[in-house]
């Protein structure tokens, strides 16, 4: 009777009502309700958990994948960027994109294709537990963050610090212009289209020069010096110092240079006891001093310096605060 009672009252029980609940109760909440949360619907991206993003055109919360080698490997709504490797939303207008990158642009100037975009590193890395994407400077499209150049495209290099690919800037890289350009600021200068390492100074107004902690990379850098003349001004240079020498200093900076040669702070010549003149006082009057490019990031300014009249030859020294030493030799 006991075994019959446990097989049939208890066993029944659970076979039936419990059974019965956790099949039809429980599983029918399971592949409902539990079912249709883990699927998901949503109409922007914060309808979604962290780790995925809201596909517009099915409504449905999908995992937050980039790259790409096709778009073969994006949603039907997306295509794959053919510089950036990564998944990129189409669209008609703003509407159509996600909150990481509200900008409905044209994918490049000879793709009229339109594709979201994005704007800052901030809003890339909304939504995600770890803020591991950058809004890449050459596209404009949020990407996983770089580690090694072999993650970026061709031409360019990855900036570890910032997970940037940028376009190269070390010795041997192409560039344009003059004065900075696309190369690495503070080490390098644009040289007949090629970046090229500045000049290391081995002059003795460097090796005498005692505060070397003033100088460094993020001034402005004097990248070239010419000599423009020779003449003799006692009346500039006195009796003593009658010769004059004028040399042509280039240098680019990270901020717009002043207008007049009178506004040109921290600018120093060494001389070859190491000892420091303020700058300004090469800075004679008539001495050209003119300002280039879009941002004045570029000037060429004339020092003038007075010599004795039998000397043949100079060593001069100079820089700006925090920028580098630029040595300078002539005979004449």
């Amino acid at each position: 009777m006991n075994v019959v009672v446990d097989a049939g009252a208890d066993g029944g029980h659970d076979a039936g009502a419990d059974g019965g609940l956790d099949a039809g109760a429980d599983e029918g909440v399971d592949a409902g309700t539990d079912g249709g949360a883990d699927a998901g619907t949503c109409t922007q991206d914060a309808d979604c958990d962290l780790e995925q993003r809201c596909e517009h055109a099915t409504g449905a919360c999908v995992p937050r994948t980039l790259r790409c080698t096709t778009s073969a490997d994006c949603l039907a709504s997306e295509l794959c960027h053919p510089t950036a490797d990564v998944c990129v939303q189409t669209c008609m207008s703003a509407a159509d994109c996600p909150d990481s990158a509200k900008i409905c642009d044209v994918l490049s100037p000879t793709d009229s294709q339109r594709v979201c975009k994005c704007s800052t590193d901030v809003l890339c890395n909304e939504g995600r537990s770890t803020f591991d994407q950058v809004c890449s400077i050459q596209d404009a499209v949020c990407t996983p963050k770089c580690t090694a150049d072999a993650e970026c495209a061709e031409g360019l290099r990855c900036d570890t610090t910032t997970g940037q690919c940028k376009v190269r800037g070390d010795s041997g890289a192409p560039c344009t212009g003059a004065g900075q350009s696309n190369c690495d600021y503070g080490t390098h200068f644009c040289s007949s289209n090629v970046c090229t390492a500045l000049w290391e100074p081995t002059c003795l107004n460097y090796e005498n020069f005692p505060n070397k902690d003033r100088l460094g990379t993020t001034g402005p850098i004097l990248y070239d010096a010419r000599r423009v003349s020779v003449s003799t001004d006692p009346a500039l240079c006195g009796s003593a110092t009658p010769k004059r020498v004028d040399v042509a200093l280039s240098a680019y900076a990270s901020r717009p240079f002043p207008t007049l040669k009178s506004q040109l702070g921290g600018f120093f010549r060494v001389m070859v006891d190491g000892s420091t003149r303020d700058g300004q006082s090469t800075l004679f009057p008539g001495n050209t001093y003119t300002v280039s490019g879009e941002d004045r990031e570029r000037a060429e300014f004339v020092v003038s310096l007075c010599v004795e009249p039998t000397s043949t030859t100079l060593s001069g020294g100079f820089y700006f605060t925090d920028g580098n030493f630029l040595c300078f030799q002539a005979n004449y």
